[in-house]
């Protein structure tokens, strides 16, 4: 005898999911966290009453509070039996629903026919106004908190008790109107609840987003600082190693030149170093705060073309126009490029000599570096051929402004020419 197919002994889907849905709407379900109130719903506390614990009020279960007292005193004045019952039974779950939304469906799920059974009708209505409030308030606190199958759960035992009761008092008409409004009061329940839960995501994602741009942008400002630690130390270490180079040729053993050679040496060390440091002070802290120390300009000139002359190149430098004037970010751009062709000359040129022009012409600054081929081999002829980063930098700091660069051999030498618009937008000047 064969054994039945594995399928057939597992419970259909559909009533398994049905199952589940009735056993946590009548035993074992939880509702959720409550969503956050409307500000209308939630106002904050006067000023006058700063010293209460709270900072809003939440109106919501203030308006459960006081609709149950009123209904509790309303059904408690009638004069018909069972008023007592009654009027817990309008009340009790009122209390409970802001806090324990499914926990007072279940107690109102109990009470409510008990009191359909034993409180005397004027009417040919089973329910009276109360006790309708009162669910389907109930009803639609659950909606609003708790998962949609538990949601369905409560929905079929609700329709389901209203016609039992509705067969057993011989008042089918009324079962239509009841399941009418507990569907409705259902649906639009859980229409708030996805809507909520649809606008937590939006804001989440907003969060995320807003998270991930800040992220990039700490990513753009440590490549910036990198770019501008390659231009320091590029510049200040070429020169650095030039003079280490030629300090003991010079000295041909001097002691005191060799002195005065490793104090240039130690002094330009200092200046790469306090210039870095004023690199790194773009660098916020915890609380925003920013190093506020002044970014290198066309007013530093002298010291850049004082360092490469002290390096052997042979250097003449020409200025043209008022220079005094140009926004942070052209004079920091403009003092960068300089100070790359000036170390391009350095490692790859030694003893060669450089030209430097700089004019303003109306809206533009001109910047014309060129040198002459080195008169010593180059110190670094293995990476001559190479690109380095120095020419990427000064096109992304051109590019960044608007302007035009040409690099590239002129005769036996090299030369730089960048045009850079001048505007008052400095909102580029830390780029």
């Amino acid at each position: 005898m064969t054994s039945p197919p594995a399928r057939s002994l597992r419970p259909r889907r559909p009533l398994a999911r049905l199952a589940r849905a009735l056993g946590e709407a009548v035993l074992t379900g939880r509702s959720g966290p409550a969503h956050p109130r409307p500000r209308w719903l939630s106002p904050r506390v006067p000023g006058f009453l700063g010293l209460l614990p709270f900072r809003t009020v939440d109106l919501v279960p203030i308006a459960d509070l006081v609709l149950a007292f009123v209904l509790f005193r309303a059904v408690q004045s009638m004069n018909a039996g069972g008023a007592e019952l009654s009027a817990l039974t309008a009340a009790l779950p009122l209390v409970l629903r802001n806090r324990w939304p499914l926990a007072a469906w279940r107690l109102a799920a109990v009470l409510a026919p008990l009191d359909a059974v034993t409180r005397e009708q004027s009417t040919d209505l089973i329910y009276s106004a109360d006790v309708v409030i009162m669910y389907l308030l109930v009803v639609y606190a659950v909606a609003v908190r708790c998962e949609r199958h538990i949601t369905i759960g409560v929905w079929i035992i609700s329709i389901a008790g209203l016609w039992i009761i509705d067969l057993s008092l011989e008042a089918v008409g009324t079962l239509f109107l009841g399941g009418t409004m507990v569907t409705v009061a259902v649906l639009l329940g859980y229409n708030i609840q996805a809507r909520r839960t649809a606008a937590g995501r939006l804001a989440e994602e907003e969060r995320r987003s807003e998270r991930a741009l800040a992220g990039q942008a700490v990513l753009e400002e440590r490549a910036r600082i990198a770019r501008e630690l390659h231009d320091v130390v590029a510049h200040h270490m070429s020169v650095i190693a030039i003079q280490a180079e030629a300090v003991p040729l010079k000295a041909k053993g001097e002691v005191r030149l060799l002195e005065e050679g490793l104090a240039e040496i130690r002094t330009l060390s200092l200046a790469a170093m306090t210039e870095m440091r004023r690199v790194l002070g773009v660098l916020r802290d915890a609380d925003g705060a920013r190093d506020t120390g002044p970014q290198p300009g066309l007013g530093r000139l002298e010291e850049l073309v004082a360092t490469a002359r002290s390096a052997g190149l042979t250097v003449t430098l020409s200025l043209g126009g008022d220079l005094l004037e140009l926004p942070t970010a052209v004079s920091l751009s403009a003092y960068r490029i300089v100070q790359e062709s000036l170390s391009n000359a350095m490692r790859h040129a030694p003893g060669s000599t450089v030209s430097i022009k700089i004019g303003r012409s109306g809206d533009e600054l001109n910047i014309h570096v060129a040198s002459s081929a080195g008169t010593r081999p180059a110190a670094e002829p293995a990476t001559a051929g190479r690109p380095g980063h120095g020419l990427i930098g000064m096109r992304e700091r051109v590019s960044m402004l608007g302007g035009s660069l040409w690099t590239g051999p002129v005769g036996t030498g090299f030369a730089v020419t960048a045009i850079l618009p001048i505007t008052q937008d400095d909102s580029a000047a830390t780029a």
